[in-house]
């Protein structure tokens, strides 16, 4: 059975769907105002190995990941540059597929935009207005978090203790540093929508509530999203669906982040990376490798000698797919002992780096039985390989069994260096090559390479 560690509870709980082998799913998704950063990508991809790992173990999984297309980043980027809000929200979203497409990130089933959703967002402020849950102010609409009771519960917080540890900010309309906006009258000039309190637009915070529900239905099994979500994001949509009556998330689901230096990695501390400069300048399934290296609840450090390092483990990935794609295999099961193992190690919070050592160890026994000839137990050994990579959405390029022009041209190189009598240089592009996953022989006609 599968088990992961719930934020609400501060535990790692038995997973258990609201209807039987079917999983609903919502992960909240990007504000479109920038480029996306190495933060982004975490998330992206955390959730689709998990919902890759669900689908693998049967489930009918229903996934749902919003889009903000109105908020206050955006209409702010938009004044700076003198373009309509929505523009911006357009072509920041247009760059935020590139990216997941480029690191292989599975499309949403649903993917809501916050635009589309606003007159329900009305009618959810209306009723905790009426249920006295939330006050109408000079600027807007606000929740009052102290008539949920166990407000904080993300947080792992009581509410006397969020509010002793507030921040002391100038919002005369406010009767507690905790309470949040749920609608926010427009300036002059701003994007804005209709409602009974005046032309505006909501508070970010209520989106994902009418979001999810809408497409889910009350009880949806995950709530996921960064660790930097759980609160006040998270913690703030719970606390409307309660104060609604209505059942929100069975299972709260975070992920931690990326740091560079131990530091955090965000767009408001400045040191974020944009994840298509990544994908243009290294492999771009190195980053799934390096996430999936690191338990999703760890920070993961991201540098260039990490995901060099990740690149090159996933050549040696590769030299075994172009291996096994040039010898005819026997039909046989992948083994089945592997599999079990990585189903136990995954149902185990998600053990993805165990998971990622027992690839790599799979790969040594697939080459050695391919070295032995035991062709039977080498296909076994591989099936498993690549049922596993194929279930972590880790995709192998085995080229054909052909090697690539760039590989030949380092063997060529090497060769013109052998016959200038370069031994230093020789040896530098041979030691590459090996590097590489590549076996190097020396024959009659100058270097020959073929996968290890």
């Amino acid at each position: 059975m599968l088990r992961l560690f719930d934020t609400a509870q501060g535990r790692v709980v038995p997973f258990q769907p609201r209807e039987p082998g079917k999983v609903s799913m919502y992960v909240c998704g990007p504000t479109v105002y920038g480029p996306p950063h190495l933060g982004h990508g975490r998330f992206a991809l955390v959730f689709d190995v998990l919902r890759r790992y669900l689908r693998w173990s049967g489930f009918e999984v229903t996934y749902v990941s919003n889009i903000t297309d109105i908020d206050d980043k955006i209409i702010q980027r938009a004044n700076d540059e003198g373009r309509a809000a929505a523009d911006v929200a357009t072509g920041c979203e247009e760059v935020w597929w590139r990216a997941m497409d480029a690191i292989d990130v599975l499309r949403p089933d649903h993917d809501p935009h916050a635009t589309a959703y606003v007159e329900q967002m009305v009618a959810l402020i209306a009723e905790l207005i009426e249920r006295g849950d939330a006050y109408v102010a000079d600027d807007g609409v606000y929740f009052a978090p102290a008539v949920v009771a166990d407000y904080g519960l993300l947080a792992r917080q009581s509410l006397e203790s969020l509010q002793a540890g507030a921040r002391v900010e100038v919002v005369e309309h406010k009767r507690s540093p905790v309470d949040f906006a749920l609608w926010k009258l427009a300036k002059p000039g701003e994007p804005a929508w209709p409602s009974p309190w005046g032309e505006g637009r909501p508070g970010w915070h209520t989106e994902c509530v009418v979001m999810s529900l809408d497409l889910l239905g009350d009880g949806f099994d995950i709530h996921g999203g960064g660790l930097d979500l759980a609160f006040p994001h998270h913690e703030n949509e719970r606390a409307q669906a309660v104060a609604a009556g209505r059942t929100f998330a069975r299972h709260w689901v975070h992920n931690g982040f990326v740091e560079v230096g131990g530091e955090k990695m965000s767009k408001s501390l400045g040191n974020f990376t944009n994840l298509l400069d990544l994908i243009e300048s290294t492999d771009p399934r190195a980053y799934r490798l390096l996430v999936l290296r690191a338990h999703y609840r760890s920070p993961v450090e991201v540098s260039k000698a990490t995901t060099d390092d990740a690149a090159a483990q996933l050549r040696g990935f590769d030299a075994l797919a172009r291996r096994a794609a040039m010898v005819e295999l026997p039909p046989v099961a992948p083994d089945p002992a592997a599999l079990a193992r990585f189903r136990e190690l995954m149902d185990d919070d998600l053990d993805t780096p165990k998971v990622v050592a027992l690839v790599a160890d799979l790969r040594t026994r697939a080459n050695t039985a391919l070295d032995d000839d035991d062709l039977e137990a080498a296909s076994g050994l591989f099936g498993a390989f690549a049922e596993i990579c194929s279930a972590l959405g880790l995709v192998l390029h085995a080229g054909g069994g052909e090697v690539p022009a760039d590989v030949l041209d380092v063997a060529r190189r090497r060769d013109e260096a052998r016959a200038a009598k370069d031994w230093a240089t020789a040896d530098a592009l041979r030691d590459q090559l090996v590097a590489d996953g590549w076996v190097v022989e020396d024959t009659p006609t100058g270097t020959q390479v073929r996968p290890a």
